[in-house]
């Protein structure tokens, strides 16, 4: 058995490489390593709409109470719901069945620790050393785990509502906002929670039935919510994915603000507001040069990660810092969350749009966005053409020929034998003319 978890959990297609079969194995492992010793564990259970979910929820409590842990299932609810309620519940751990912005043909099985942080490396391993031996814990009579019914899936729901309400106390009463809820697992409570904080909302792609998850919706396709910004004369709109760990946005005029300029306008508020923890911002090595640019010239410090949202929240734990994130949307305040949160992002800009009186626009204008190209290279061997001093004397010669203008990154892909080359320059023919360069370098090797 090869790797079974990447850079978010165990994912892929529902029923042949993510069978119930597994679902329940991955859940019962989990359970032996995470259970802290407790003889009554508990876990928190949650998923996204879609209809392999109701499969794989059920093999998934399968394996647990095999295994003598207790579920509390939540039903439907956002990914970082389901964190929220891991922690605020003291459970053992939390699952989250979810392929969050992927198709609805496949799904995904993330797991939380106590507390709903995300699994280290070294315990995802032990993880997937017991489903490989196969060695299971099995109680029987009483010692077998129950579906627990004293937390309703209403009172779950108003709880995380209540918790995103307190994230902010600005009114947002005068801000229209569309909020594309990718007929996900936010349908309900996006909407709900811009509402009650005073918004005027357009709720789109808000009518889940199984099968339309991220269908030409949502954070990954955002042709419908600019074209409902233009067409209802909105303030701006909220592009959530599937599992509503993350969102992206546009302004009134309809330009997307990308997870990096979301970033920059966040940061500057909570360093004016005093909650930007030693005026630092953690972000990828994927993030856009103008996000570095930008903080420079403000005074904040950018710290960069891994690309995946662990390892910025693994940086964020490391240094105590207060936010960080992805250029892809995933935005973390651990003062609210153990994970990017959507909705709670959104929410969050617009509290900056209503204390400041300024669009989104003029507030993303903060940063330019660097000419960025990227090519992805098929070989062999990533790890070792990634090493090969050929290429790294190429990217040498790259980064001396643009100097302070631009930056290169060769990444070898996370999941498949790709090498990734990123260039960025302030002029984008030689941005594009340097990839392609060192795209042919790879692929000699």
């Amino acid at each position: 058995m090869g790797r079974l978890f990447g850079t978010d959990g165990v994912r892929g297609l529902a029923n042949e490489s993510l069978s119930p079969e597994l679902a329940m194995r991955v859940a019962g492992a989990a359970a032996q390593v995470l259970s802290r010793g407790k003889k009554r564990p508990v876990a928190v259970v949650g998923r996204d709409p879609r209809a392999s979910g109701e499969m794989l929820e059920a093999a998934v409590t399968a394996g647990l109470t095999a295994t003598g842990v207790d579920v509390l299932s939540v039903g439907v609810l956002p990914t970082p719901a389901v964190a929220y309620l891991t922690g605020l519940y003291d459970a053992c751990f939390g699952v989250m069945i979810s392929a969050s912005h992927n198709p609805m043909p496949d799904n995904g099985i993330k797991i939380f620790a106590a507390g709903g942080h995300k699994l280290d490396d070294a315990v995802e391993q032990r993880i997937e050393a017991l489903i490989t031996d196969g060695t299971t814990v099995r109680p029987t009579g009483a010692g077998i785990g129950r579906v627990r019914g004293d937390y309703t899936v209403e009172g779950t729901h108003e709880r995380y509502v209540e918790h995103l309400l307190e994230s902010t106390g600005e009114n947002l009463s005068g801000l229209t906002v569309v909020v594309d809820c990718a007929h996900g697992a936010a349908a309900e409570v996006a909407p709900q929670v811009y509402r009650e904080a005073g918004a005027t909302v357009i709720a789109i792609n808000a009518e889940p039935n199984g099968l339309n998850i991220n269908d030409g919706c949502g954070s990954t396709h955002l042709d419908a919510v600019r074209a409902a910004v233009l067409a209802n004369g909105a303030d701006l709109g909220v592009a959530l994915d599937g599992d509503a760990d993350r969102c992206l946005a546009v302004d009134a005029a309809g330009e997307v603000v990308d997870g990096d300029k979301i970033m920059a306008v966040l940061a500057l508020a909570m360093r004016e507001s005093g909650e930007l923890v030693e005026d630092t911002l953690v972000a990828t090595v994927m993030s856009n040069l103008g996000l570095h640019i930008a903080m420079r010239e403000a005074g904040i410090r950018v710290l960069t990660a891994a690309v995946g949202d662990r390892y910025v929240l693994e940086e964020l734990r490391r240094g105590g810092f207060s936010l960080g994130g992805e250029q892809s949307g995933h935005v973390v305040f651990p003062r609210y969350g153990t994970t990017g949160d959507g909705v709670l992002t959104g929410l969050r800009l617009m509290a900056r749009m209503a204390q400041t009186g300024r669009g989104l626009g003029e507030l993303a204008s903060v940063m330019s966005t660097v000419p960025q190209v990227l090519v992805n290279v098929k070989v062999s061997d990533k790890a070792a053409v990634a090493a090969a001093p050929e290429v790294r004397d190429a990217v040498a010669e790259a980064e001396r020929m643009l100097g302070e203008s631009g930056r290169v990154l060769l990444r070898p892909s996370g999941t498949e034998q790709l090498v990734r080359v990123m260039v960025e320059a302030t002029d984008p023919a030689q941005a594009r003319q340097l990839a392609d360069d060192l795209a042919k370098q790879v692929a000699a090797v």
